[in-house]
């Protein structure tokens, strides 16, 4: 009897532990507009601005469109899309996580591969890149900010 309650109280307690380990880390959170605009130099996020030199026609303008800046718990993350004609030519990340020489590291190797994909994909349908999955995650999550803005 003894050995049954102990097998017992020890699967218990086996699955107990497993349901409670934790395998991700929750999606970033968008900073509010204030946060975002002080993180940014102080220009405004979220805004669209057509470049100067642009037509005045909607179909061949080009203009800037700058996603929300997304927390993320190695630093934030932000991104500008240049549109042209309903079509993604640039993006620009404004910031990203630079706390430290690895981050540096991680993110000159991980951000060009998300613009390239971003560029290709015209959306925010892309993969994250592997080793920089909370870059990525903000990255995503500030384009699909700049998308949503732009129409796309």
């Amino acid at each position: 009897m003894r050995r049954i309650i102990l097998a017992f109280m020890s699967t218990v307690a086996a699955v107990v532990l497993l349901f409670g380990y934790r395998t991700s880390t929750p999606a970033p959170a968008l900073a509010t507009t204030a946060v975002a605009a002080a993180g940014s130099g102080g220009s405004s996020t979220g805004s669209t601005t057509t470049t100067p030199d642009a037509p005045s026609s909607t179909a061949g303008s080009t203009k800037n469109v700058t996603g929300q800046t997304a927390q993320t718990r190695w630093g934030p993350v932000q991104v500008q899309l240049t549109v042209t004609a309903a079509k993604v030519t640039a993006v620009t990340v404004l910031q990203q996580p630079s706390g430290n020489g690895r981050d540096v590291e991680i993110n000159n190797a991980a951000l060009p591969v998300l613009k390239q994909e971003t560029l290709q994909a015209q959306s925010a349908q892309i993969d994250s890149v592997s080793g920089a999955t909370v870059t990525s995650d903000g990255y995503l999550t500030s384009l699909q900010s700049a998308l949503d803005q732009a129409g796309l």
